[in-house]
């Protein structure tokens, strides 16, 4: 039986904006590989013990004059056993002008460093 070509399309994947591919690790959904990969090193490390308090996609809303504005999502969020430090990370693959924006606003307003892997 033949098919139309929207059908053909329709039974293709749909490419994502920046051409990551979505990828499941335990279960768990990561919108690129690198971010997938990024969390199987966290999570050797907090196995380790070299860090603690590891977390996923950490929300950080930012209100202006009573109203929210913005919400941003960072990937990680964790402590580094030896110094203390709270980590904030982002697996960036394009930096958007948007993207640029809200991690200087968010900086600013919380106190912390954004740490952007590749």
């Amino acid at each position: 039986m033949a098919i139309t070509i929207d059908q053909y399309r329709a039974l293709q994947p749909k490419t994502t904006k920046y051409r990551n591919k979505i990828t499941l690790v335990d279960g768990i959904r990561f919108d690129s590989k690198a971010e997938a990969k990024r969390w199987i090193k966290l999570r050797e490390l907090y196995h380790q013990g070299v860090i603690t308090k590891l977390g996923r996609q950490p929300k950080y809303p930012f209100h202006l004059h009573g109203k929210l504005m913005f919400t941003y999502i960072a990937d990680f969020k964790y402590t580094d056993v030896h110094t203390g430090i709270e980590i904030i990370e982002d697996v960036k693959g394009v930096k958007t002008p948007i993207y640029n924006l809200k991690k200087k606003i968010i900086q600013e307003m919380y106190g912390f460093t954004i740490t952007e892997v590749k």
